[in-house]
């Protein structure tokens, strides 16, 4: 029988306005930002619906903006149409909308810890000196043996496995020039510098993992409704004993987009229905496989596109 999974997405889907037309016209999505708004001590709702994009770019701001956004259309999905998943996963933060969807983290507890962890994340590395790019169009191997020469010392490492021929580097910023230049050398010319403020998912990130450990020691995890496919296995999650040492483990390791997909895909997951801000793991997942069906809702109109 076809499945469905529920994908959600992680940062850099951030604009301003996402949720609002959602919550003028569903109470559901309107209660859930007021959530967010009380559990966090401040207007999350008004950064959502009318913030500047400096303001939304800024991580801690970020991860629970997406979040909040998220689970807001989630809930209208839940409540307007008869879509359900037998699947759930995120890229990076939004494996946190994905345990959310699974039953596993409340929200409240879901929104604070991914405030706690934006920080974390920003002030593990001082700003200017970590960095991101993309390199297209090499294979995950070669690409791990020019992160290895490029190293010297340095920290520089695979940080998302996103597409075939898309892969994200992370690390200090000389390292990262290192690797971009050794793979130019090899003959693979597309490679861009991100717009990011921090190195996500790698070694330097070890400080916030270590406080973010604490903040997931003080949370009660629930039963999976649904089982979650996690970035750092890309394999199905159903034990709630493991959430919170997967979560810790997601800061530095890498996130096992492509893997995750095709590993959905092999059990049987033929659509996949992307629950948020932007479109981007949409565009990854048509790019991983062909085969399967793809959509995404995070307006009023994508509502009606799946209303019963």
């Amino acid at each position: 029988m076809a499945k469905t999974a529920f994908i959600f997405p992680g940062q850099g889907s951030q604009y301003s306005g996402m949720g609002r037309e959602l919550a003028e016209t569903f109470a559901v999505a309107r209660h859930l930002f007021e959530e967010a708004d009380d559990a966090l001590g401040f207007k999350l709702s008004t950064l959502c619906f009318s913030g500047s994009d400096a303001d939304l770019k800024l991580t801690a701001n970020t991860q629970p903006a997406i979040l909040t956004a998220s689970i807001a259309v989630l809930k209208v999905v839940q409540q307007e149409t008869g879509l359900n998943a037998e699947y759930v996963a995120g890229h990076s933060l939004g494996e946190y909308s994905a345990l959310v969807c699974s039953g596993a983290l409340s929200f409240a507890d879901a929104v604070r810890t991914v405030r706690s962890r934006g920080t974390f994340m920003q002030e593990a590395v001082p700003v200017g000196t970590g960095t991101m790019a993309a390199i297209l169009g090499v294979e995950p191997e070669v690409l791990e043996d020019i992160c290895r020469e490029a190293a010297k010392g340095d920290v520089v490492s695979p940080a998302n496995y996103n597409s075939p021929g898309q892969i994200v580097i992370a690390g200090s910023v000389a390292a990262v020039a290192r690797a971009i230049e050794i793979a130019k050398s090899r003959g693979f010319r597309k490679a861009m510098m991100l717009p990011v403020s921090a190195p996500f998912h790698c070694a330097l990130m070890k400080p916030a993992a270590e406080k973010l450990a604490n903040v997931l020691d003080a949370i009660n995890y629930s039963d999976l409704i649904q089982p979650v496919v996690s970035n750092v296995e890309a394999t199905a999650n159903f034990d709630k004993d493991r959430v919170r040492d997967l979560l810790v483990s997601q800061v530095c390791a890498p996130v096992l987009w492509e893997q995750s997909v095709v590993a959905m895909a092999a059990v049987g997951v033929s659509k996949f229905i992307e629950l948020g801000p932007g479109k981007v793991l949409s565009g990854l997942v048509k790019r991983i496989s062909k085969e399967v069906e793809v959509g995404n809702i995070e307006d009023c109109a994508g509502i009606k596109n799946y209303h019963i």
